[in-house]
């Protein structure tokens, strides 16, 4: 467990800090339970662990008046100034509100009008208060520049992991530009093994093919063949036809012929 002497010192500032920003955003406490709890731990608490995650002990409890003024300083004036600020400035509203209507209508008492002076007043007094205890920042800076040449390495590890996790970005990156690159070298290739097969099927559609040029030749041949059997077939009959006349005219003649003998015999 560590052991810190009292909270106004710039450790205990820095840890009163960490303890409002625990509880109010990570424990959802409500603004009022957070800020009465802060002060209680600002004026007599030594056991920091009982109400957060930190295992401190306080050795010196700063007591009423001075932890008081540090709970103005590093909690109220901190996180809930600009909240006075509104009050402030929603009083003067109203005051002015009431002060007009009472210019031109008689029935704001004066009474009412008091009231509106008194909470402007006593909101005025609040936020004097408060920017009294304005915290000094550069405590904390000074507690942050402390840490750093307390560890002069850490700022040179830090950049070291900065450099280096740019590196990996780069790395990475890198490597899914190779592999984009890889996809469209395959796309690419793709695509010209596409390109070569249409070329070829093209070439075939307007060349033809040297099987069908072969099947041509040959029909050619059969044709030219059928051809020679045809002019010799009409050759045959011119012959036979021929052959016929000449039998038949001889045939006639020989009647001719024979009717004649048998005339003059």
């Amino acid at each position: 467990m560590k052991n810190i002497d009292t909270l106004s010192s710039i450790e205990g500032r820095s840890l009163l800090n960490e303890i409002f920003q625990e509880l109010r955003y990570q424990k959802q406490m409500s603004a009022f339970s957070t800020l009465l709890l802060c002060w209680r731990i600002c004026i007599n608490e030594r056991e920091i662990f009982r109400y957060v995650k930190k295992e401190v002990t306080v050795l010196h409890p700063l007591g009423l008046f001075s932890g008081t003024g540090l709970w103005l300083e590093e909690i109220v004036n901190r996180y809930y100034y600009s909240t006075f600020n509104a009050f402030v400035y929603f009083g003067a509203a109203v005051l002015l509100l009431l002060i007009g209507i009472r210019r031109f209508n008689d029935n704001i008492s004066n009474d009412v009008v008091i009231a509106g002076i008194a909470f402007e007043a006593l909101m005025l007094i609040l936020l004097f208060v408060i920017m009294l205890f304005t915290p000094n920042d550069d405590v904390l800076k000074y507690q942050t520049n402390g840490k750093d040449e307390d560890n002069p390495g850490g700022e040179l590890l830090l950049e070291i992991g900065e450099i280096s996790r740019d590196l990996a970005g780069a790395v990475v990156q890198l490597e899914k530009f190779d592999s984009s690159m890889q996809e469209m070298v395959k796309q690419q290739t793709a695509l010209i093994q596409f390109l070569k097969n249409v070329s070829e099927n093209f070439g075939q559609a307007v060349a033809p093919n040297p099987r069908m040029l072969e099947a041509m030749n040959e029909l050619n041949s059969s044709l030219a063949v059928l051809k020679n059997t045809v002019d010799s077939l009409n050759s045959s009959a011119e012959t036979l036809k021929k052959e016929e006349i000449e039998f038949a005219v001889r045939h006639e003649l020989e009647k001719i012929l024979a009717n004649k003998i048998s005339d003059k015999i």
